[in-house]
Formats: C-alpha cells, sequence, structure tokens
C-alpha cells in the first residue's frame, strides 16, 4: 500500500510544477517585465553663444540650479562697447539719410540766388554804361552756371532719395544700422548664462579666467523636471502591450522604492537599428535572436523625498499591466 502512494506523489509533484510553470508563463504573458530598463531624463548640453573670458562662475559640480539661475557670466566690456558704436552708427544713420545731398542743394540754391542777384546788378548798371559788355557777359555765364549746379544737385538728391530709400527709420540704410545695433546687445545678453529649467550640473571643467568660444560644449545640465523609464522589452512581449498602460517600476539604487508610470511610447524599431554599425546577418552561420524594442514609460509624479533615487542612467526594472485599458 505504501508503495502504491510514491506513484500518486510524484504525480501530484508533477501537476503542482505544470501548475506553477503555467501561471509563470501566464502571468508573464500578461504583465510582461523586463530588467533591461534605465532611468531617463533630459540632459542639456551648456554651449555659450558668444566666446570670451569667464569672468564669473556660480555652479559646480553636482550643484542643483532653478530655472532662471545664473551659471556663469563671460567678461562683457568688450561687447558693451560693441553696443555703444552700434548704437552711434545707428544715430548717426538716422540723423544723415539724404542729409549730405538735402545740404549740397541747399548750397547751389544760395549760390544760384547770388549769382542771380549779381546778374541784376551788371545788367542795370550796363544801361547805365557804367560796366562794359564783356563784365556783363561773364555775369550772365555764371548766372547760368550757377542755375546749371542747383539743377545737377536737385537730379543728385532725387537720385540719394531713390538708392537710399524713406526717411527715418523706414529708410534701408537706417534699418541696416538699427539691425547691426539689436545684434550687439543681443550678444551683449548672451554674455549671461542662466539655466534654461531646473536640475543639476554635471560633467563641468571650467574655472573663473577660462577663455571659451562660442559654440564649445562646456558641461552638462541634467533636468529634473520629467523623468521616465527607458525599458527594452523582448519582441515577443509587444504582442499586448499598448500606450497608456500601467507599469510598476522598480529603481536598483534604492530596493525597497515603487514607483508607478505609465506607457507613454512604443519605439519604432530595435535599438541594432540605430546604432553606428548595424549587425549584418547576410551569413551562413545566422543565428536567430530575440530583439528587444525600446519602451518609454512615464513616471508618474515622483514624492520629493524619493528624487534621491531617480539618477539618469541608473538600472530599473518595469512591469508593465496589460490587463487594463490603455488611458488616454
Amino acid at each position: 500500500m505504501r508503495l502504491g502512494r510514491k506513484p500518486v506523489l510524484a504525480g501530484l509533484a508533477v501537476l503542482a510544477l505544470a501548475g506553477v510553470l503555467v501561471w509563470w508563463w501566464t502571468h508573464q504573458r500578461v504583465y510582461p517585465g523586463t530588467d533591461d530598463a534605465y532611468v531617463g531624463a533630459h540632459v542639456l548640453t551648456v554651449v555659450p553663444e558668444v566666446g570670451g573670458r569667464i569672468a564669473e562662475l556660480a555652479v559646480d559640480e553636482n550643484d542643483h540650479v532653478a530655472a532662471g539661475d545664473l551659471m556663469f557670466r563671460i567678461e562683457d566690456r568688450a561687447l558693451k562697447a560693441a553696443v555703444d558704436q552700434a548704437r552711434a552708427r545707428a544715430d548717426a544713420a538716422l540723423q544723415s539719410a539724404g542729409a549730405a545731398a538735402e545740404a549740397e542743394l541747399d548750397v547751389a540754391r544760395a549760390a544760384s540766388r547770388e549769382a542771380e542777384a549779381d546778374y541784376l546788378r551788371q545788367e542795370g548798371l550796363f544801361r547805365r554804361n557804367d560796366v562794359s559788355q564783356s563784365a556783363l557777359d561773364r555775369a550772365l555765364a555764371a548766372r547760368d552756371q550757377a542755375l546749371a549746379e542747383e539743377t545737377a544737385a536737385a537730379q543728385q538728391l532725387a537720385r540719394a532719395q531713390a538708392s537710399l530709400g524713406d526717411e527715418g527709420d523706414r529708410n534701408a540704410g537706417v534699418r541696416e544700422a538699427l539691425a547691426a545695433l539689436q545684434m550687439a546687445e543681443i550678444d551683449l545678453d548672451h554674455a549671461t548664462v542662466t539655466a534654461p529649467e531646473s536640475g543639476w550640473i554635471a560633467n563641468i571643467d571650467l574655472r573663473p579666467g577660462s577663455v571659451v568660444t562660442a559654440g564649445q560644449a562646456l558641461f552638462s545640465l541634467v533636468g529634473d523636471a520629467e523623468w521616465w523609464i527607458e525599458a527594452n522589452f523582448k519582441e515577443t512581449d509587444l504582442t499586448r502591450i499598448r500606450p497608456g498602460q500601467p507599469a510598476a517600476i522598480g529603481i536598483d539604487l534604492c530596493p525597497a522604492l515603487d514607483l508607478e508610470g505609465r506607457v507613454a511610447s512604443i519605439g519604432p524599431g530595435a535599438g541594432a537599428v540605430f546604432s553606428l554599425l548595424p549587425a549584418q546577418n547576410a551569413t551562413g552561420n545566422w543565428v536567430k535572436v530575440t530583439r528587444r524594442i525600446p519602451v518609454r514609460i512615464a513616471l508618474d509624479p515622483v514624492p520629493e523625498a524619493a528624487r534621491f533615487c531617480l539618477k539618469a542612467g541608473a538600472s530599473a526594472t518595469a512591469t508593465v499591466d496589460t490587463t487594463a485599458a490603455p488611458g488616454p
């Protein structure tokens, strides 16, 4: 009788094991998970838009900054001088647009009036026989020359107005000078660099007195306003995963911390597709390997006390509940 119990117990053990395996397979299918996941955040590269010497440095490695906080300031004396120079040129352009040609016309008109008066005076003296015919002829020639110079000055003014355009700030030369002034003021504003968003300073090797150039990458700013999980799921797990489904998140840095999130998006291709040297499988010894597709999971608001556990690139785990209806 005792010998008859062994096969029964063995059968029960096999059934129990089979039940566990079925439960595990079903659970993995309904709640797909992966430990190939990492914490993601916006990492900004801080680049100056103007070059110069660092006059003030307000941040250091691992410092936290709020949006709008001063990070560093570039020596701006030359930039201020450029603004003053551009402003002076703009003022001069506003004052002198067509003024030179108008001044020449005024001089020509005055000379013409004077020549006309001299001719009339010489003509009166000639009638009284007080001057010779040659003197009257010279006065007439001077008057005609003055009239010709007045006409030429008027034509020169017309050409100047046609080439310069409208008066005041509608004049092409004036607009060019005002644009140069605006660019100089923008460069001066760029000498003061503030944080575009709140976050943490990283990878900084900058000191007061260092000379930087426009477009030079100086350090990074890891934003703390938005966090997500970049989870790489097996392609066979994606049959039920949809955007909006809830997900449970674990952070290796803080094992006791349980976070929640929702599937934000599913990548358009496997990670190998976007690598610098994509794998070439057109060989005779090809072995099929299950690919992994990146899935971005947006984290729900994280308690302030738990924010220490969020580090860009930190390892994480993600499990998606595919039984829940996708959210909005």
